[in-house]
């Protein structure tokens, strides 16, 4: 029977870096779940009453990074192969924030506002409402919350340390805002044992993460599933989720990216339905969206989107 495996943010189980030469925290089988809380990019956790808990990662890098959970090595899971994430359950606690302005990025720059005073909003998050909730000077401001993490991923295949900030081809920071509960993702894996991590709450977010943030906020609550898929073998990030089937690129250049993940819908098009890849493009020009995931992460990611509701017969393979 398959197992559910708990845990509780500590410095013992948080890291803030890719590598495939970490120690896994736990070894699962193919088909388990995890189950476990977060914090927030800050690197702390303030309780109601005010208090602010930090936390360090015990891999102490250098180099600041999202703090992770992980990771998680999956029995079976070999090069080649794709792990399949089910996105079951997520819970925002009780706060996030997020700010702009202030440092410098390439992003500010073109704004005119690197050289300003950062501002910071701090939301309160209302979960029996589905809502959070912040002030800008006079203004009440209330968002839907859209819970997802920003961080899922499997560990590279190149040696040494490799940052959390930017996306890669077996996943990390994709922060990409459809990935809500109901969803799947699938990654390439790239080491023995998948080697899984995951972290980097957010609350909401618009396509874009224009400020650098979303709301960033610790999670009560992430429940994942963790399948070993032998039968697909892919070389980026795919998924499906309510909004539709989502194929991804990430680059420097945001038209390299856009036809990273136009060519990848393509080909999930065509590997799907059977059909020529000039027919798959036709189709994707009518039915499919490009969107910006993110521009704020070293490398800017594109994601295309196949939304659910275009008839055409019943997709099997990923049964």
């Amino acid at each position: 029977m398959p197992e559910t495996y708990k845990f509780k943010s500590s410095n013992q189980l948080l890291h803030a870096s890719y590598s495939n030469e970490y120690e896994p925290i736990q070894i699962i089988r193919s088909v388990d779940s995890i189950e476990f809380d977060t914090i927030d990019i800050g690197w702390g956790f303030t309780n109601q009453n005010g208090e602010r808990v930090r936390f360090e990662s015990r891999e102490n890098e250098k180099d600041w990074g999202h703090p992770m959970i992980g990771p998680f090595y999956v029995e079976g899971a070999k090069p080649g192969m794709t792990l399949e994430i089910k996105i079951n359950e997520l819970k925002a606690d009780w706060y996030g924030w997020n700010c702009a302005g202030g440092k410098g990025s390439w992003q500010n720059d073109a704004l005119g506002i690197s050289g300003v005073p950062e501002v910071t909003l701090n939301w309160l998050i209302n979960n029996e409402n589905n809502i959070a909730k912040t002030k800008i000077k006079d203004l009440e401001v209330t968002v839907p919350l859209v819970p997802f993490l920003g961080v899922l991923g499997t560990a590279p295949s190149e040696t040494g340390v490799h940052s959390t900030i930017p996306p890669r081809y077996c996943g990390g920071n994709i922060d990409c805002k459809e990935l809500v509960e109901g969803s799947t993702l699938y990654l390439p894996i790239a080491v023995e044992g998948a080697l899984f991590s995951a972290g980097d709450g957010h609350a909401a977010q618009g396509d874009g993460e224009v400020s650098g943030q979303a709301i960033e906020a610790p999670f009560e609550k992430v429940n994942l599933t963790l399948t070993v898929r032998e039968d697909l073998n892919i070389t980026m990030p795919r998924a499906n989720t309510p909004a539709g089937w989502i194929t991804f690129g990430f680059d420097e250049d945001l038209n390299k990216a856009t036809v990273t993940a136009l060519n990848g819908m393509a080909m999930l098009i065509q590997e799907l339905y059977g059909i020529e890849k000039t027919e798959a493009v036709a189709l994707a020009s009518v039915c499919v969206d490009l969107r910006i995931t993110q521009i704020v992460n070293h490398v800017k990611g594109v994601h295309a989107v196949l939304p659910h509701n275009i008839n055409i017969t019943a997709i099997k393979k990923y049964e």
